[in-house]
């Protein structure tokens, strides 16, 4: 099998599954005041600073949790919270499951929401934020670097805007760390979301940036862990490993860059070698994920051939898989239901190879042409 799934999810690194297999098999609770669970606690802390050091934030600026979506929702419920289901919410048309369905329902509790388009190339202008501005919006919740289609956001200055009209501004940057530079700081988000398992760090875990000084109410309820806004027995292994697995992943993030685009455009390359593929990605997006459509494919039938054929790809999202409907982001870029139906995302990571990509576009212009 060649695997090019890695949006989805990317095996652990031998180095965070070492560390995970050291701290897992210790006996305690790092919430408890024993010397074992003392020990828990070191490699929690240890865990959640090498995380900070990578992404340009502090270690008490990360609230540990379960992952992206669970991020995600903590902001856009948490800050709606805080102002009673009122004011105004802006996210894009682009946005993960995770961002557009908590926005959804708190459409229908009576919050207004803006729903902002993107360019052909999948960009949210700056211009478009401000433009959207009112003086009761309360966050701006736009993406990092899409899931789907691989566009950037220009997160810094899209924050700028959403803080001169006085709203707060949160990002998903679950695709980011280990591919494209992250720092926090430098950015000036007041939230970001983030999953240990797109890096190589253990399924489950994962991290929200609350910048210095901002709150949210707890999600969910009950003890006091992580200051009070997520309780629940802490996860020490998952995110010591998480950690571990981040420090590797940043440290060769120029070089995993270098790497992923020189085997998308080969992909890439190679893929459109067929009069019948488009791509909906650009050179200009993140080098990770590459996506397509055939004209006139069935598909099911595209994604069932490749997998005949030993390679792993995906129809979009992992959290929509399986679901039949056309991809939400594809649509919002101008395609009809029948084309994003008819498109197969790919995505690289380090283990692959460029026989892995050769045999990968061969692969697929076979399935593209028995889908037709």
């Amino acid at each position: 099998m060649i695997y090019l799934d890695y949006a989805a999810t990317q095996p652990m690194r031998a180095s965070a599954l070492r560390a995970y297999s050291e701290v897992a098999t210790l006996a305690g609770n790092p919430a408890s005041v024993h010397r074992a669970g003392q020990r828990l606690r070191e490699r929690l802390e240890e865990g959640r600073t090498l995380v900070a050091a990578a992404l340009g934030a502090s270690p008490l600026e990360l609230l540990a949790n379960g992952g992206g979506t669970e991020g995600d929702n903590h902001v856009l419920l948490g800050v709606a919270q805080q102002h009673h289901h009122r004011g105004h919410l802006i996210t894009s048309a682009i946005e993960h499951s995770a961002v557009l369905t908590p926005a959804r329902w708190l459409a229908g509790q009576g919050m207004d929401v803006t729903v902002l388009s993107p360019d052909p190339h999948g960009r949210i202008a700056p211009e478009a934020v401000e433009a959207a501005l009112r003086s009761d919006t309360v966050l701006v919740s736009i993406h990092h670097a899409n899931n789907e289609i691989g566009a950037v956001q220009d997160v810094a200055a899209l924050a700028e805007v959403a803080h001169r009209g006085g709203a707060l501004f949160h990002t998903d940057a679950v695709q980011s760390p280990g591919v494209l530079p992250v720092d926090l700081h430098a950015w000036n988000v007041d939230f970001a979301s983030f999953s240990a398992h797109k890096w190589g760090g253990p399924l489950g875990v994962g991290f929200l940036y609350l910048r210095r000084g901002l709150e949210l109410p707890p999600l969910p309820l009950g003890g006091g862990q992580e200051r009070g806004l997520r309780a629940g027995t802490q996860n020490a292994p998952g995110v010591y490993a998480a950690g571990v697995g981040l420090q590797e992943a940043a440290g060769r993030q120029p070089q995993t860059h270098a790497h992923l685009r020189a085997l998308n455009d080969l992909f890439t390359r190679l893929a459109l070698a067929d009069d019948a593929v488009r791509a909906n990605h650009t050179a200009q997006g993140s080098p990770k994920v590459a996506s397509f459509t055939v004209a006139g494919a069935d598909g099911e039938a595209l994604l069932m051939n490749l997998d005949l054929a030993g390679v792993a790809a995906s129809a979009g999202s992992a959290c929509s898989a399986g679901t039949m409907q056309p991809s939400h982001v594809l649509t919002a870029l101008g395609l009809s239901d029948a084309q994003a139906r008819a498109s197969l995302r790919f995505s690289f990571g380090e283990a692959t190879t460029a026989q892995d990509v050769e045999q990968a576009a061969a692969a697929f212009l076979r399935a593209a042409a028995l889908s037709r």
